[in-house]
């Protein structure tokens, strides 16, 4: 039986997008960090295939049933298609651009599930004062990013702010075919698995090298990019789009952005400046306003 929707984010709903935030915080570096050892489609193909893996054990443990026929089969393909799409920008745009320069274009994800969410799903419609908490969110990552943002080209720009407009509008199709009335589990499934049979075909066709001897770090890399991020990571976003609203989940995602510039300045000594530190407290503002209950 499925979990009760809430009209409102929950100490666990809140830990757990925190946890999320993080960890994509640190994806893009691990993606960044050893693209010169692992080709990034071929990294997308892998993360998903092993997560496909991953995923098809959990259910059997747990006797979720992928396969059997609910109707869902063409939005769940749309949602997937979509996905699959997201990632090969998000790898592509990765060779084009820092991984920081490009995060930011991606989280503009919120917008487009804030914007097109209520047009379907109208007790999703955001209040004023929502709006208001998601351009305090948004103004503190431009804010915080304009001391990262050098040397960025404008094909990888591109890519992010298409890897984001496809983010959203998966969120969307999810939200607006009520594909949050499947398990978590099959709702994922479509995403990883039209990933893992559409993208290695698209790495190929770049000429992308597919070669296995890698360094720890690498190993490492796409152990946390497989294990943590394609599995459970995305497993739990899919949990909480069919339990809490998705406008007010979305507007976490701007936090994932500026723990990405804090891992930086963690991995890479940078400096963690007054600025980066007056965004963290204007998103956490962003966020209070976006989920404030109406009086």
């Amino acid at each position: 039986m499925p979990s009760p929707r809430k009209d409102h984010l929950d100490a666990l709903a809140v830990s757990l997008l925190l946890a999320c935030c993080m960890f994509w915080g640190l994806q893009q570096v691990l993606v960044k960090a050893i693209m010169n050892e692992v080709a990034p489609l071929f990294q997308a193909s892998l993360r998903c295939i092993g997560a496909c893996a991953l995923l098809m054990l959990w259910c059997r443990l747990r006797g979720v049933r992928l396969f059997e026929r609910d109707g869902s089969l063409g939005a769940g393909l749309l949602a997937g298609g979509l996905f699959a799409a997201e990632f090969a920008c998000i790898y592509l745009g990765l060779r084009q651009t820092s991984a920081s320069r490009l995060t930011v274009f991606l989280y503009t994800s919120p917008f487009w599930v804030a914007a097109l969410v209520p047009l379907f799903v109208p007790s999703e419609r955001l209040r004023p004062l929502q709006w208001l908490g998601m351009a305090c969110a948004f103004v503190a990552v431009a804010f915080a990013m304009r001391e990262g943002l050098g040397g960025g080209s404008a094909t990888g720009d591109l890519l992010g702010l298409a890897a984001g407009a496809l983010w959203g509008l998966t969120t969307v199709v999810i939200r607006a075919r009520n594909l949050t009335r499947i398990s978590p589990e099959k709702l994922l499934f479509y995403q990883i698995a039209c990933t893992a049979l559409a993208v290695p075909w698209l790495s190929l066709a770049l000429g992308e090298r597919w070669s296995m001897d890698w360094s720890a770090l690498a190993w490492g890399s796409m152990l946390a990019q497989t294990v943590i991020g394609a599995f459970a990571s995305y497993l739990t976003w899919m949990w909480m789009l069919g339990r809490y609203p998705a406008t007010k989940i979305a507007v976490f995602v701007f936090l994932t952005p500026l723990f990405a510039l804090l891992f930086s300045t963690l991995l890479l000594g940078e400096v963690a400046t007054p600025t980066l530190l007056a965004a963290l407290a204007l998103v956490a503002v962003g966020i209070v306003l976006v989920n404030r209950k109406p009086i």
